[in-house]
């Protein structure tokens, strides 16, 4: 037997397939609201609705502090609210070519900025009045579900995994092992 060649030989051969089922019809599913993407969208609507709300009571609204926060607030809401509605009746999955994924983390992520910035801003004025205060707690409460929404999207992203539809990946390996000669 010669130096430098292994006594027996391996080899190990992977194959994995992945293909994604989109139904191109448009329908009404209410479970994707028990989804931890699904509940994330239902309490950022809730957070931007509610932070709206506590500025909008406070005579100091008009403010330009005020009217960033409910520049966030409302942009959040809406953007947030459309792409629920979105997800709910399957238009993202009619859609799929749409890079969904990138632009929900590019979103998600910019909110988290603007929500830190927005509710820093409140939180300083909440000495002044208390609707500022209660805007701030809801806006950092929005600012951790983008931050956290924007790591799901992030890990989603990296992985290929579709914004909805069925995602199926089968793995097989088999491993050939020759004796030595």
């Amino acid at each position: 037997m010669e130096s430098g060649f292994p006594g027996q030989h391996t080899t190990t051969t992977t194959v994995t397939n992945s293909h994604t089922t989109h139904e191109r019809n448009i329908r009404m599913d209410i479970s994707y609201i028990k989804t931890i993407p699904g509940m994330l969208k239902c309490g950022q609507v809730v957070l931007n609705f509610l932070g709206f709300l506590c500025i909008i009571v406070t005579r100091y609204s008009n403010e330009s502090r005020g009217n960033w926060f409910n520049t966030v607030a409302m942009g959040g809401f809406w953007f947030t609210g459309i792409l629920l509605v979105m997800y709910i009746f399957h238009v993202v999955e009619k859609f799929y070519k749409i890079p969904w994924i990138k632009i929900e983390l590019i979103f998600c992520g910019i909110w988290t900025v603007f929500y830190l910035l927005a509710a820093a801003l409140a939180a300083d004025h909440g000495r002044v009045s208390e609707g500022y205060g209660a805007a701030a707690f809801f806006g950092f409460c929005a600012m951790i579900a983008y931050g956290f929404d924007t790591v799901l999207k992030f890990r989603a992203y990296k992985t290929g995994a579709p914004a909805q539809g069925q995602h199926e990946t089968t793995k097989q390996t088999s491993t050939v092992t020759s004796p030595a000669y």
